[in-house]
């Protein structure tokens, strides 16, 4: 469970801000508060609350001093101005300083819980954000090559792509780093200093996937306490990625479409529409072009989100990478659990490169990890690896990738007692993966 948001009251009258005290607090906040613009300066310092609500005149230091203060010193702090009527120029001047939004005095405590609401899901996104910016720049290195190659290509794609307002289409197999790139488009895009929402459409029920994208109105199903801003709405000004869009069912799909090209959303239960601006990024493990032969997809859509495709190398099409990619994440894992292991044994990258990787990068990332706590020395060995005590990295020079991988979904199978939720997670592929390699091997159920 998340910590609840911090929140400070700053105003010199004491009797609104214990009456706001309480209302915050009822709400869940963790809520401060001040009698003066020099207090929420030391209490600022001291409890760093993420949103401040500073009435704008107050004696001594008043509101638009204190948010220019807080603009240099906390400049992430969401500040809300609370004025009188008589002083909303000066509020309008506060939201060129760097206020977030203002509210006017006298204010119905419903308003102001929605204006605190909202301001409340916008610094969790932007958190998120940097937070994901933060452990994107520290894997990218997990994009690099070891020369040219295919992912030289991917990466001179999204450098071309991501300046502009395109929709992306991000496709390959499980494991090989789809969402990183579709978190790179973002992060080297003009729309990098807002929210990147993210929703994962093939883990959600069709109900709870249009709640989570469009948002919904108090009372518009069952457990719909109050109105919720969905996902296509918070990615305003930012992007929104869409991962698994190949899961999409065909009702959503007409959904997203009329979002897409009327640029507002309705939230369910709703019948008001929201202005949205976003740039919109998918993946798919799928072949669309293939659902959509299928009826499985819809055309309009699919041609719709399918503007500039980059499509994502195995990692087994890119053998030169594996021995970068695996000092990148060796270096990662070793730091992490503080062990002196400089490399790999000639076995060991042997191994590693006559191995498939079904997972891809994934499959890889996790391996190496396993290989750093088996480790007692100083070098990474083969027999470190679960794919060396079967032959599997050491293949007869006549098993080809395919059937390499059959082998290997075989005996991963056969060990899970033909449980297809334990064998994918041990694949590191989604079941519905595993379902289409089973298909395409002729792997039945015994």
């Amino acid at each position: 469970m998340s910590a609840p948001v911090k929140l400070m009251i700053v105003d010199d009258e004491a009797h609104l801000r214990t009456s706001l005290t309480f209302w915050f607090r009822e709400e869940g906040y963790d809520v401060l508060s001040a009698g003066s613009g020099r207090e929420a300066l030391a209490t600022l310092a001291r409890e760093a609350p993420q949103i401040l609500l500073v009435d704008i005149k107050m004696p001594g230091m008043d509101g638009l001093e204190v948010l220019r203060k807080v603009r240099e010193t906390s400049p992430e702090t969401t500040v809300i101005i609370m004025t009188a009527y008589a002083s909303v120029e000066t509020a309008i001047q506060a939201l060129k300083d760097g206020a977030y939004d203002y509210i006017v005095k006298p204010f119905d405590p419903e308003a102001i819980s929605r204006l605190v609401k909202k301001a409340a899901e916008r610094y969790t996104l932007l958190s998120e954000n940097r937070e994901l910016k933060a452990r994107l720049e520290a894997s990218e290195p997990a994009l690099v090559t070891a020369g040219g190659g295919p992912m030289a290509r991917v990466l001179e794609l999204v450098d071309q792509v991501a300046p502009t307002d395109t929709s992306v289409l991000v496709t390959g197999e499980s494991g090989t780093g789809k969402e990183l790139v579709a978190r790179l488009v973002h992060a080297r895009s003009p729309r990098r200093f807002g929210p990147l929402s993210v929703v994962n459409c093939g883990a959600l029920s069709e109900g709870v996937l249009e709640s989570e994208l469009f948002g919904h109105e108090k009372g518009a199903f069952t457990g719909a306490a109050g109105r919720r801003r969905g996902k296509v709405e918070l990615a305003n000004e930012g992007t929104l990625f869409l991962d698994e869009i190949g899961d999409v069912p065909p009702k959503v799909q007409v959904d997203l479409l009329r979002v897409l090209q009327e640029k507002q959303v309705v939230r369910v239960g709703g019948n008001q529409p929201v202005p949205v601006d976003f740039r919109l990024v998918t993946a798919t493990h799928r072949d669309l072009e293939d659902e959509v032969a299928a009826g499985r997809f819809r055309q309009d859509f699919f041609f719709r989100i399918h503007v500039f495709t980059i499509e994502l190398p195995p990692l087994r099409e890119r053998v030169a990478d594996i021995p970068v990619l695996a000092q990148h994440f060796l270096s990662r894992f070793a730091t992490a659990m503080n062990r002196r292991i400089g490399g790999f044994s000639p076995a060991a990258l042997a191994a590693m490169t006559d191995y498939p990787w079904p997972g891809n990068v994934r499959e890889l990332q996790n391996a190496i990890e396993r290989a750093v706590v088996l480790c007692k020395g100083d070098t990474i060995e083969a027999a470190h690896f679960p794919f060396t005590s079967n032959g599997h990295a050491a293949a007869a020079p006549s098993m080809t990738l395919a059937s390499a991988e059959e082998a290997h979904i075989r005996k991963v199978l056969a060990t899970t007692g033909f449980n297809v939720a334990q064998a994918a997670r041990a694949l590191e592929i989604d079941r519905v993966t595993l379902y289409n390699k089973m298909r395409k091997f002729g792997i039945d159920r015994p």
